[in-house]
């Protein structure tokens, strides 16, 4: 059964001029000639992304959407009429996003957090606005210190609210930011805190010594790059050590003590000093 606005693996039935059709149980589906990979062939399966024409037909493509149904992206939008707006997703045909589901209207240049879906009427792929109120954290999904994916949705006077794995929201505190980040950013990071009420706080990386054991490998060899010796200690700034390192100071400090016990590397007054053997 095929699935519009997502990924299908198909089978090559017949080649016609203008291109191949794809097995969908019945008449076909077309893959126009240009999507088309050199040396397709006849009874080849392929991957294509299945969406609708301005014609309403399914159209197969091998070009790949910024999103696809469910996933939620910044997408720019390219034209407007008085039905809605029509936002570039990277295919031939742009995605629309009905003016009841946009939030304070869209104007040609802007970008806009939306969220893809199929709509039920048509059928088609489809885009809105109105995320929140699909979020929850009645029934939370995650635990504390689970990896999840992060998506950077509004700021706040206390941080960023984050979308946690396209279900849940969560607040990454001012505090707990050592890079640039921006709306739309998708992000890896984990459950810091979840709190009584289900609000959940979370960081960007990894939990505790997960993250001491990849970054004191980055440690060693920065060492090794620059003779031995890196001035860096407890008392350098958040910012100099993220900005050189790429790594929180609390991470630093974590993974440059789990260093020293290991005996592979001695700490001074002015930094770290790479322990030969």
């Amino acid at each position: 059964m095929i699935q519009i606005g997502t990924y299908n693996t198909l089978k090559v039935t017949r080649k016609v001029d203008f291109g191949f059709y794809l097995d969908d149980g019945g008449e076909g589906i077309l893959l126009p000639q240009r999507f088309a990979p050199r040396n397709l062939r006849i009874g080849d399966e392929l991957k294509v992304f299945l969406y609708h024409d301005s014609d309403n037909r399914i159209i197969a493509t091998t070009q790949e959407p910024k999103g696809i149904a469910g996933d939620i992206v910044l997408l720019k939008c390219v034209s407007t009429t008085g039905a809605g707006a029509f936002l570039d997703w990277g295919l031939m045909k742009d995605l629309f996003v009905a003016k009841s589901q946009q939030l304070l209207g869209m104007h040609p240049g802007g970008e806009y957090l939306v969220k893809i879906y199929i709509d039920q009427q048509t059928g088609r792929a489809a885009a809105t606005e109105k995320i929140e109120q699909q979020l929850s954290n009645e029934n939370i999904s995650v635990k504390e210190l689970e990896m999840v994916e992060l998506l950077v949705y509004r700021r706040t006077d206390l941080g960023y609210v984050m979308i946690i794995n396209n279900q849940h929201t969560g607040l990454l505190h001012f505090n707990e930011i050592f890079k640039d980040i921006n709306i739309g950013d998708h992000l890896k990071g984990f459950v810091k805190k979840i709190l009584p009420d289900n609000k959940i706080d979370v960081m960007l990386g990894k939990p505790g010594y997960q993250r001491v054991e990849d970054e004191s490998g980055k440690i060693i060899r920065l060492l090794q790059e620059n003779n031995g010796y890196l001035p860096y200690h407890d008392k350098s700034s958040p910012e100099d050590i993220y900005s050189f390192f790429g790594m929180s100071k609390k991470t630093f400090k974590m993974t440059v003590g789990a260093l020293y016990k290991s005996h592979k590397i001695d700490i001074t007054q002015t930094g770290i000093l790479l322990i030969d053997k």
